[in-house]
């Protein structure tokens, strides 16, 4: 994962039914039910398999909370809080696509990031490697699971990982999620707050945000 040293997050998201008769002769009054039947069958079961679809993509879809902010990119989606504000190309990193920065009297104590194509990976657990590989020398590692989050046709295999590191007199925590987008190139999600900033509720709705397209 690259890192600026400039950057506070690196250091360590149908036919209708008629009534009445059909005018005409029987046997054209009887093709035409016939074929109201017939079509009215397939809409009904066009009708179904739509709504099986939609809810086969909804489960399990990312949600932004209600007064949440989002950061886009071109291929990762993730929510912020909204004390969190969005920084621009000018104000970000080089190596983020996109980030929002918690401040507390003028000084930074939470980010979030995105960061895209970081690492050769052909595997959520190899971008995983490379996430980890770009977390400062003296961080505690906490341990790296797996998970998933949204993606357009269905939930997309990731990792999460958490670890903790010290800066000046804070101790930082940090999460990275990572894996593969649709276009099979490597993605991290990287939060970092200052212990006691963020609560551990927020940082589960921002994980749970994250989605790849």
């Amino acid at each position: 994962m690259r890192t600026d040293p400039g950057d506070w997050s690196t250091e360590a998201m149908g036919t209708q039914g008629t009534s009445g008769r059909t005018r005409g002769t029987p046997d054209a009054a009887g093709r035409g039910l016939r074929l109201a039947r017939r079509t009215g069958g397939r809409l009904a079961a066009a009708v179904a398999l739509l709504a099986l679809a939609g809810c086969g993509s909804d489960q399990g879809a990312a949600v932004t909370p209600e007064g949440w902010g989002t950061l886009e990119t071109p291929s990762v989606r993730v929510a912020h809080p909204p004390a969190f504000k969005e920084q621009d190309e000018a104000e970000r990193s080089r190596f983020n696509a996109a980030a929002a920065t918690l401040t507390e009297g003028g000084r930074a104590v939470g980010t979030i990031t995105v960061q895209l194509g970081f690492t050769e990976a052909d595997s959520a657990e190899e971008a995983a490697i490379g996430a980890e590989a770009g977390i400062a020398l003296g961080s505690t590692l906490k341990g790296q699971k797996e998970i998933t989050v949204a993606g357009p046709e269905g939930r997309q295999e990731a990792r999460r990982i958490d670890f903790e590191f010290t800066r000046g007199p804070d101790r930082v925590r940090g999460v990275i999620v990572t894996g593969l987008d649709t276009a099979r190139k490597a993605y991290a999600v990287r939060v970092d707050a200052v212990k006691g900033r963020l609560a551990d509720d927020d940082l589960r709705k921002i994980v749970e945000s994250v989605a790849v397209g």
